[in-house]
Formats: C-alpha cells, structure tokens, sequence
C-alpha cells in the first residue's frame, strides 16, 4: 500500500496509533490464516519510465488499429469520421467526467451540455422526452423492456430474432430477475416474420421488440410491426442505427413508443467495445417511468435560464424499490462527444454522411455479386451492412484479408448457424472508392 499512496512512516505509525493498531497486520486480523496470501505477488520488476513507454508501445504494435488497417468490420461498432473538434471539446477540463451533476448551481456547463444532447436525441428519434443516456445500446434495450412490463402490468415481451445477439444476451440476463418473459420472433427474407408475431402475440404481451436496420442490415417493416402491437395494445419498441435517421423517417413518426440504441457511431470511437453510450427516447405519457437521468430547462429567482436534474422522484431517491431502474449515472462524456459530432455536422451534413453510407455499401455489394465469387443471401433493403454468401470459409478469407492490412466483414454464421459462410459487410462513409476496390481484389484473390 505504501508503494502507491504517499504516506511515509510517520504517518502510518499516526495512523496506526490513533486507530489503536499496533501494526498494518492488525488490519486484517478477521480474516482466517488460510485465506490469506502468505507470500509476495507475482508481479514484475518495476521498470523506469523509459522502459515503460517501450513496453507499451510494443504492446500496442500487437493490435490491428484503424489507422493503418481499412476496416469493412460493423456488426454494432462501426468506423465513422469523427472530426477533431470532438477531442478538443471533451478534453477540457470542465467537461472531463462521466458523473451525474448533482449540485446545478456549479455543474451549469454540464448539465447545459447533456440537455443539448436530449434534444438532438428527440430531433433524430421524433420522440418527445430523452434521458441524459445509459451505458451502451444493449443496456437501453434491457431498460425499455423492463419499463414497458413495469407500464402494461404484462410479464411477455416478444423480440425478433434479427435484434443484435448481444443485445438478446442482455435482456434475457436481466429478465431472469424480474420474471418476464422473452419469447424470441423468427425471420423470413432477412427480417421479423410477421405472421410469427401475429401468431404469438398475446394479452400478456407487454412489449413488441425491432431493430432496424437489423443485424443483417437489413430494414425492418416497422409500420406494420407497430400496428400489429398496438392492436394488441402493447407498447412498440424499436433499436435503431442513429446514422440511418439522416435520410429514414423518424420512429416517432411511425408511432413507436419507445426508441433506443447504440450512440457509438455519433463521435465515439470503437475503442476495443467500449465505452459507449445508449440513447433512450420516449413519449410524454411514459416520461415519469424512463430510467436514468433527464436534465430539465428552468429559471432561476432573477429570470435568468439555468439547468437541473428534473423528476428525480425515481432510483435512490424517495422510490427506491419501486424504480423502474436501478442505474443511476449517465455516459456523459460520451453524450457530450455525440452533441459535439452532431452539432459539427449539422442537419445537412448528417444527411449527408446517411448517404454517403447508404450509395457506398450498395456499391460495395454490388461489385462483391458482379465477382461470382458472391452471392445475394436477403432481398430486403439494407442501409449500410448486408450479407454476402462465400464460396469459401469466412474465417480463411478474413485471414487472408488480414495481411493486406484489411479487416474483413463478420463471420454471422458465428451467431446464425444456418447461414454458414455468409459475410457481414459494413461500408461507412470513411471507405473511400479505391478502399472498396481494393477490397474486392483481395477478396477475389484470397
């Protein structure tokens, strides 16, 4: 302990001495000898400071980075542009933390910062109300179930199939707590199979659960999604790439009640998985019942426009057990970097980079087909992933691909056995023409 915190003897002996402790064994002397580690850690020779910056870089000459790698890998994490600006602004000192801003009178900049971000989320998703984020997509999605069974009384959500697998992993995890149940929706064509789900749907059912584009990356019948849950009344939620909301309709548009997903792609990087940031959006209605944190536009007693942490009736506070959520901080520093990235791109320049994605991946997917190498495995259309089927093993050929310093799409046969040899491509708006090209090349010599 004395080697990381800076106490010299002395002052441990004080310590000691008014603690009424004759040594630092005294400390542990509840805990039965054999628990105890009787010898030293196995632990390194410390090394200088030199020696340290050496070793790391040598650790970090062992990952495949995006600097020098061109990567078509997506499968819910994805190489966007993130303009420098982003780094800048998050880099700052009064905005460099994650935690929730209890004290308003002197977290002003902070709580300003994170209710800009609510209102871009309601901007994107057409909903109402936005909370002040969770901690990724797969989270968001486990927190929307858990508020809609709370709301409807019913213990039933059904979820397609085509919903990301880790994002199913989650839910399931936390259902196992609550009680409710998951009952999963099978696809036909690459999306939810809608007879399915009129089929299975019920009067227990709490929750119809979409994501689209979907993780095939194809777009889901969202419309008819929400007209079959609403006829049961059930509430509708939907997952969604906040990329695709430059050039779709809006769920809130289409009558979804609660919105959710990954934020990774709003100027955070991929950073090995993490941290990212889940955006949570509903309606009015539901708003007294949304997990986490809303940050709330008031006055103060000289007129002048100030932010607070509003409807904090939930969590710690006086509700406690009766919360619909136990989660109680928000990615804030990942929020403020989506914020920074949407407000450097603005309206125009978000559309834009939707896109760019969108005219780029079916480039892509054509000239991949054109090599017959290829072939079309869904006829849905797909924003900026799709799956190809391979005439070898997905595996080889990422590997191959690999020592042309290009990461190659997801192996979905990983997580969907029935589509062995299927390839999950994703083309952002940062792969340029000659990056496409290249790709198709080395696939065809691979």
């Amino acid at each position: 302990m004395s080697g990381y915190i800076s106490n010299t003897g002395e002052q441990q002996r004080e310590m000691l001495a008014q603690s009424g402790l004759e040594n630092k064994e005294s400390l542990f002397k509840d805990i039965p000898q054999h628990l105890r580690l009787m010898k030293e850690l196995n632990l390194q020779v410390g090394m200088s400071e030199i020696e340290l910056f050496e070793h790391m870089k040598d650790l970090a000459r062992k990952n495949h980075n995006l600097e020098d790698y061109t990567c078509f890998l997506g499968a819910g994490a994805y190489d966007h542009f993130i303009p420098s600006v982003v780094d800048h602004m998050i880099s700052r000192q009064e905005f460099y933390t994650a935690y929730t801003p209890y004290q308003p009178e002197i977290s002003q900049g902070t709580l300003q910062a994170i209710f800009e971000y609510q209102t871009m989320i309601c901007e994107l998703t057409g909903m109402e109300v936005a909370n002040a984020s969770l901690y990724d997509g797969a989270t968001a999605l486990a927190e929307a179930v858990a508020m809609a069974c709370q709301t409807t009384k019913r213990k039933e959500v059904l979820i397609a199939n085509t919903v990301h697998p880790e994002s199913r992993e989650v839910l399931k995890t936390y259902s196992r707590g609550s009680g409710n149940r998951v009952s999963e929706i099978n696809y036909r064509e690459g999306r939810m199979d809608m007879g399915e789900l009129e089929t299975k749907i019920s009067c227990d059912t709490a929750a119809v659960i979409l994501q689209t584009p979907n993780f095939f990356g194809m777009l889901e019948n969202v419309q008819e999604a929400v007209t079959i849950a609403h006829r049961n009344k059930s509430l509708f939620i939907v997952s969604v790439d906040p990329v695709s909301l430059g050039i779709l309709k809006a769920p809130g548009e289409l009558d979804a009640d609660i919105v959710v997903g990954e934020g990774q792609a709003l100027g955070n990087s991929i950073s090995f998985g993490g941290p990212y940031l889940g955006f949570f959006a509903t309606t009015k209605s539901l708003m007294r019942k949304i997990p986490g944190r809303i940050v709330g536009q008031t006055t103060d007693y000289t007129g002048k426009r100030g932010y607070v942490l509003t409807l904090q009736a939930r969590e710690q506070h006086i509700r406690r057990e009766k919360a619909i959520s136990n989660i109680c901080s928000n990615e804030a520093l990942n929020a403020l970097a989506a914020t920074v990235h949407l407000s450097m791109l603005g309206k125009q320049g978000f559309k834009t980079v939707a896109e760019l994605c969108l005219q780029k991946a079916h480039y892509a997917y054509n000239q991949l087909i054109q090599t017959g190498k290829f072939k079309p495995v869904f006829s849905a259309p797909f924003f900026k992933e799709f799956i190809v089927k391979s005439t070898e093993p997905i595996e080889q050929l990422n590997k191959k691909l690999l020592e042309e310093k290009i990461i190659g799409g997801f192996d979905i046969g990983r997580k969907y056995p029935e589509l062995k040899n299927c390839w999950l491509i994703a083309v952002t708006e940062k792969r340029s023409k000659t990056d496409i090209d290249r790709l198709i090349r080395k696939a065809i010599e691979a």
